[in-house]
């Protein structure tokens, strides 16, 4: 069984459970493989990113098999502005975020109620220098657990989501993002866009942000802010001392 999300925002939870942990969401336009359901819920497969969670089952539109492959081969395009409309036939207007997934609408058999949108668009792999300007985007937004829009968002949510507006895909969560690109030695060898890792006390991976050009970082923590980073990890001129320790820093692209 298979869905797309025909809703703006909606949570993907640890459990099966409107009280569990919402761990990432699924966008507008978003396409899922459905592992198992219980009562309401599905246990679903984000196509993008293979991230698992739950979701309620009347917050997704069933497709059918042929229809989620003819998706998962669409070039990716997403909503470009912070939020923007797509129409349905009736003329009702339904909100979408930046990054909403629009792929769908290149292929009539796949185009869920026959949505139209008239707004900005963007595709394809886009130089490295253009994710500063996209990180910008979600400047100040609040931290959310689980988040990815500018509404609300966590720190890989961010990261995900930066890079995916840019046509790159990395995975969901800090501690899997870690794994991927290669290593750094020194600070002084990151260009901006490059990812900066941090660590707790037990030596697992637990936040993520975007290195810019001399030493500055911006991450969410809070909020989507701009902070400095040094040999030890993120400096808050606000707190007056360091708030995340520096673990390794990784070029991605």
């Amino acid at each position: 069984m298979f869905g797309i999300c025909n809703l703006a925002i909606v949570p993907v939870r640890a459990e099966a459970s409107d009280r569990s942990e919402i761990v990432t969401q699924l966008l507008f336009g978003e396409h899922i493989e459905i592992l198992e359901r219980k009562n309401q819920w599905a246990r679903i497969k984000i196509q993008f990113d293979d991230y698992e969670g739950w979701v309620d089952s009347k917050q997704y539109q069933e497709i059918t098999k042929e229809q989620f492959d003819l998706l998962s081969k669409e070039s990716i395009i997403l909503n470009a502005d912070l939020i923007d409309y797509i129409t349905a036939p009736n003329n009702l207007l339904l909100p979408i975020p930046l990054g909403a997934s629009l792929s769908f609408l290149n292929n009539s058999e796949i185009n869920i109620s026959n949505f139209d949108f008239e707004g900005t668009k963007t595709s394809g792999i886009k130089p490295k220098s253009a994710l500063i300007k996209t990180a910008f985007m979600y400047l100040n937004a609040p931290y959310l657990w689980g988040g990815k829009t500018p509404f609300g968002i966590d720190c890989s949510g961010f990261t995900q989501m930066v890079y995916k507006l840019n046509g790159y895909k990395i995975h969901r969560d800090a501690s899997q993002q870690a794994l991927e690109g290669d290593p750094l030695s020194f600070i002084e060898e990151c260009e901006p866009g490059d990812l900066a890792f941090f660590d707790n006390d037990e030596g697992n991976i637990t936040h993520v942000g975007i290195i810019m050009d001399n030493n500055y970082i911006i991450h969410a923590s809070g909020k989507v802010r701009i902070d400095r980073l040094d040999h030890t990890g993120i400096y808050n001129p606000e707190l007056n001392k360091h708030t995340h320790k520096l673990r390794v820093i990784k070029k991605i692209i």
